[in-house]
């Protein structure tokens, strides 16, 4: 495609350079700016990482991956806001097949690597809990899992593990899914260890969930750019006839961890991935760091989202709930801005380009340089009100800064304006604009100058 940016956009090869300074510099100030991408605060402020949540009655029950001594840590609420971290040890003991003696890091004297607890009921006062932990034969990570005749336990491990299979990696990461009186197990081939796939697998359990049966079918890996080298974390939930696969990827040590979904009508997929992840550091203006290891419980208003996230020094992972909408099969995180590409855009006397310098997906949108040049994008909010909308552009024009006209349902919202970046320098404009519940239209025309579009994001 015709790289066209509107009149005087050439970069000379010095210029080019500056450029690249320039952005980098940008995208520091980017992210340190305020935006009304947040969310609300940690419900649980100390380490309560990879949660699951369980409703019995009218107690909310939440359990984590192991810290501060205890296997499984968990909580309690009545309104997944306010929570109380309970003293005792969920699991006390682990299965005969588990090493206890293993510890996190390897060779010192922290945890012992029980991960990613899932909790379910079976009955009255039948409760399961599946967990991962380092297995003593193989020496990798496997799923086990025990019982208990009430939420808060303590769990009574089975001897055996429950999934095993050291030749892909190990396993961790088990969920649980039901449908018309069936339970599944999810889990992750801890491919990643070891230089193979990570693969998210689905099977058929019995009744009790001490055991599979039937076939295993492999649900997704990771194949995307922002996945980095894994997908894990799996959680299955069912709206409406769309069955809705969220999972973490990219490592949880640090800011890069993500969450997002695929999709599908069947169970068993095939299931088709998201374009962008749902939750991202910059999704929440840097207020989570590393969202992942996420659940979905449906809450006194609506469902929610249940995840963690670094604390500001990377020290422990905080608990986080934040409201989830939808918008038919796709979920919507209140407090986390969806992105919109400007190339995906319904746009006319205008064109679009491959890009350098970071542009969002590769592809911008330039050439707005006329009276009946539009961009039109179409965005979906699930309630009225103010939205933050950030313009993610370049602007090289000679004479200094520019804007775009906009307009907002087919009324004159002022412009949004750029300062002066150079070509191929993707920096974010952003404003306020009012928009009502359901489906918009967000339209850029031809201002002062002249700059291009990468892409928007709204919150």
């Amino acid at each position: 495609m015709r790289p066209i940016r509107g009149r005087r956009s050439f970069l000379r090869p010095a210029a080019a350079a500056t450029a690249v300074l320039a952005l980098v510099a940008g995208l520091l100030t980017a992210a340190a700016a305020p935006s009304a991408a947040v969310a609300s605060g940690p419900v649980i402020d100390q380490n309560f990482a990879d949660p699951d949540v369980m409703k019995v009655g009218r107690t909310y029950y939440a359990y984590a991956t192991n810290s501060d001594g205890r296997n499984i840590k968990w909580a309690t609420s009545t309104d997944l806001v306010s929570w109380t971290v309970q003293a005792s040890d969920a699991l006390p003991a682990l299965g005969a097949w588990a090493d206890p003696a293993w510890s996190f890091p390897p060779g010192g004297s922290g945890d012992h690597g029980v991960w990613a607890p899932e909790v379910f009921s079976t009955g009255p006062r039948s409760f399961v809990m599946w967990y991962t932990a380092h297995d003593r034969a193989s020496g990798k990570q496997c799923i086990g899992a025990a019982t208990a005749t009430a939420p808060g336990g303590p769990f009574v491990p089975r001897d055996t593990s429950l999934v095993c299979t050291p030749e892909t990696g190990g396993v961790i990461d088990a969920s649980s899914f039901t449908e018309n009186g069936r339970r599944y197990i999810l889990w992750k081939n801890d491919g990643n260890c070891c230089a193979q796939d990570t693969w998210l697998h689905l099977q058929q359990v019995t009744a009790d969930g001490l055991r599979r049966t039937g076939a295993e079918t492999e649900l997704i890996k990771q194949n995307k750019p922002f996945e980095g080298t894994l997908v894990e974390a799996p959680t299955l939930w069912k709206h409406g006839g769309t069955y809705v696969l969220f999972y973490s990827a990219n490592f949880f040590g640090n800011g890069s961890y993500v969450s997002s979904y695929a999709t599908s009508t069947r169970l068993r997929g095939p299931y088709t991935k998201a374009e962008a992840p749902l939750m991202t550091t910059d999704a929440f203006a840097g207020t989570v760091r590393g969202p992942g290891g996420q659940d979905i419980v449906a809450g006194p208003d609506g469902d929610r989202i249940v995840f963690h996230g670094w604390d500001p020094t990377f020290t422990y992972r905080a608990m986080y709930t934040q409201r989830l909408d939808w918008q038919g099969g796709r979920p919507i995180v209140e407090g986390a801005k969806i992105r919109y590409e400007a190339e995906d855009a319904a746009f006319t006397r205008a064109n679009a380009r491959y890009a350098a310098g970071g542009a969002s997906n590769g592809v911008v949108v330039g050439g707005i340089d006329f009276d009946d040049s539009r961009v039109t994008f179409t965005v979906y909010v699930p309630r009225a009100g103010a939205y933050r909308l950030s313009t993610r552009y370049a602007n090289g024009s000679d004479a200094g800064a520019a804007s775009h006209t906009l307009t907002v349902n087919g009324a004159a919202a002022g412009t949004v304006d750029y300062p002066f970046t150079g070509w191929d320098n993707w920096q974010v404009s952003e404003r306020t604009v009012t928009l009502v519940a359901g489906t918009n239209t967000i339209a850029y025309g031809k201002g002062a100058n002249f700059a291009e579009l990468d892409a928007i994001d709204v919150a």
